[in-house]
């Protein structure tokens, strides 16, 4: 084997690395994410919901208000995949925090935000159902 042919190699076996890496679900087990709590974890601010999204590998973040009747309709459902996920379910109050719905791109409530590894890869807007949620969380966990 030629020089050409080792390095060849060695890019190829580290190639195949990182793709797997990048994967939903690889180096599960490697990680050192906290376990998910049980409840919905109410979002203090900007600070609060970057520590969350860095504390745990999936996070499901829901913006909602109040007033909102379809956003009333979705809290036991965001409750439900607390309980049932290994996922961390975040709850963001735009009226108490139109920072961060401003910083989201939030135009409309309910909006949710997937986070996986820290960053935000999946937006979902209105009304979902559980299996929607679900499966959109277990195909990162």
């Amino acid at each position: 084997m030629s020089d050409a042919d080792d390095l060849d190699s060695i890019r190829q076996k580290r190639r195949d690395e990182l793709l797997s890496a990048t994967e939903p679900g690889a180096g599960q087990e490697e990680s050192s994410a906290a376990p998910a709590p049980d409840e919905p974890i109410h979002i203090r601010g900007v600070d609060h919901l970057q520590e969350v999204a860095a504390d745990y590998d999936v996070v499901l973040a829901d913006y909602y208000a109040d007033w909102c009747g379809p956003c009333k309709m979705l809290e036991p459902i965001v409750a439900e995949i607390a309980r049932e996920t290994d996922a961390a379910v975040a709850k963001v109050d735009i009226d108490a925090h139109q920072d961060l719905a401003m910083n989201a791109g939030v135009r409309g409530v309910p909006t949710l935000f997937l986070y996986y590894e820290g960053e935000p890869i999946k937006r979902l807007v209105g009304l979902q159902d559980a299996g929607t949620l679900r499966g959109l969380v277990e195909q990162y966990l």
